[in-house]
């Protein structure tokens, strides 16, 4: 006796599990060696990729937790080698880009919620309660820690680590740690780069770059004339310039010794 609901139009790989009391709809792709467990709902719209596992009490392309959302047709799309934990949330896109979209090799934790429209990269980590409003753009390798809430439009680089808790506000470069509230500098993520294969001349002239940055009491753009003339021609230096060029929200802050109760 079969004891989940699978549409009969959606379009399951080779080697696809589905656990009992799960719902599959209409319009939703899901690839090879996928598992789902049960108590699963996956709605319209969900294209979902090889040997992942699903966690029970998962939804995956409900529609978006917008008030501008007017039935639009959109997506998910979740790449290959994918860990989704207990109930989590991932919903569809709206009009603005039509899609959300999630890579490839991510742990996302338990009772994270990814929000319309963002687009998370690949081999990151979200720990438990990690929240991302609508339209956050997430690199590789990042990790976000327990109960961090990412507000929307903010954009996070590649290789960053947030601390637990973390209120993120403000777009946050790649190859740093991030903690405090109003959210801030706190250092390199010097651990997470060398895990990664970056020599230490990379490393040094990252720790060099965000100084200038977030450490010598300089303005954004004075800062940027000397990283252009010092790490121009780095490549640290070309994919840090590059963010800040596109920064949505404004940079995080630097480093501060105040505490919360004194500012």
């Amino acid at each position: 006796m079969t004891l989940n609901d699978i549409n009969p139009n959606a379009k399951l790989g080779k080697d696809v599990t589905v656990g009992n009391f799960s719902t599959i709809c209409d319009d939703v792709v899901i690839g090879d060696g996928t598992w789902i467990g049960p108590n699963v709902t996956i709605f319209p719209g969900a294209r979902i990729g090889k040997n992942c596992k699903i966690f029970p009490g998962s939804v995956i392309s409900a529609v978006p937790q917008d008030l501008k959302f007017s039935g639009e047709y959109s997506t998910v799309e979740i790449g290959d080698n994918n860990v989704i934990r207990e109930c989590c949330t991932i919903n569809r896109g709206t009009a603005a880009s039509g899609t959300t979209i999630v890579g490839d090799n991510n742990l996302i934790m338990a009772y994270v919620h990814i929000a319309h429209d963002c687009v998370v990269g690949s081999n990151c980590v979200f720990a438990n309660n990690s929240t991302l409003a609508g339209h956050i753009t997430v690199g590789d390798f990042t990790i976000l820690g327990g109960k961090t809430a990412i507000l929307q439009f903010v954009h996070i680089g590649s290789h960053v680590i947030t601390a637990g808790g973390a209120l993120v506000d403000k777009d946050i470069p790649p190859f740093v740690k991030a903690a405090r509230y109003p959210i801030s500098y706190a250092g390199v993520n010097s651990i997470g780069l060398k895990r990664r294969g970056f020599s230490q001349e990379s490393i040094d002239n990252i720790t060099d770059i965000y100084r200038y940055i977030f450490q010598k009491g300089l303005t954004i753009s004075h800062a940027v004339e000397y990283i252009k003339e010092l790490y121009g021609n780095t490549d640290e230096g070309k994919v840090i310039l590059g963010f800040i060029g596109s920064a949505n929200t404004g940079l995080m802050k630097g480093y501060s010794y105040l505490r919360r109760d004194e500012k």
